[in-house]
């Protein structure tokens, strides 16, 4: 598959608090095809730790 499923975009920014349903959907991303670019990015808003997750679909030659 050269493009991504279900109309969605090449380049995607996952954020969440940093829990299990936010490493869920990393994972459904990884699945679908998507790889993870870099690493994430953290920070705290005072009560939790917030987490950014970067994905590219993988160009296809």
């Amino acid at each position: 598959m050269s493009t991504p499923p279900d109309g969605l975009p090449v380049y995607r920014v996952l954020t969440g608090p940093d829990d299990s349903a936010f490493c869920r959907r990393v994972s459904e991303a990884i699945a679908l095809g998507y790889a993870l670019y870099q690493g994430p990015a953290l920070t705290f808003d005072g009560e939790r730790v917030i987490v950014a997750q970067a994905l590219l679909w993988p160009a296809r030659t």
